[in-house]
């Protein structure tokens, strides 16, 4: 879970679930603000030396974005922007440092997540999007911590490579 686009396919998809809860007045403006900003950042680049601080910053995204579908008002629409240009950041930053251009592409639709999302949280169905929330953080956390562990078999170049 370290390159390609699924991380930031994963936060994205967090960012939609956030998305059902806000008004829907604010959807597009939000949206636009993470294409902006993820695209910005893949076009312009990071160097290198940021790969761990991208993937740790967009797994502590995609824990904190997922746990706003449990705010007890929902999403207002600052926090709607305001998530959405740090997932925009992390997005592109992720990709920038270990993706292709082209996973931007399939990164950013999951976004679209919010548009189902909110129907079910009108129809008052919004247990689905909490428990699809909850299950993103619990993969997060452990994406993240699995750097933090010793390395096991299966994850380092043994003598039969």
């Amino acid at each position: 879970m370290r390159g390609g686009a699924l991380p930031p396919a994963l936060l994205c998809a967090a960012l939609g679930f956030a998305l059902a809860f806000a008004p829907r007045r604010i959807i597009l403006p939000s949206l636009a603000a993470l294409v902006a900003l993820g695209a910005l950042i893949v076009w312009r680049g990071l160097p290198a030396s940021w790969r761990d601080t991208a993937f740790v910053g967009c797994w502590i995204s995609v824990i904190a974005t997922a746990a706003a579908v449990h705010l007890p008002r929902g999403v207002g629409p600052r926090l709607a922007v305001l998530l959405s240009l740090n997932v925009g950041a992390w997005t592109g930053a992720v990709i920038a440092v270990a993706g292709a251009p082209l996973d931007l592409a399939k990164s950013l639709p999951w976004a679209l997540l919010c548009l189902p999302g909110g129907w079910l949280v009108a129809t008052g169905r919004r247990i689905a999007l909490k428990v699809a929330a909850s299950w993103l953080v619990a993969v997060a956390i452990l994406a993240a911590s699995l750097p933090l562990t010793t390395p096991t078999p299966g994850y380092v170049p043994d003598h039969m490579d």
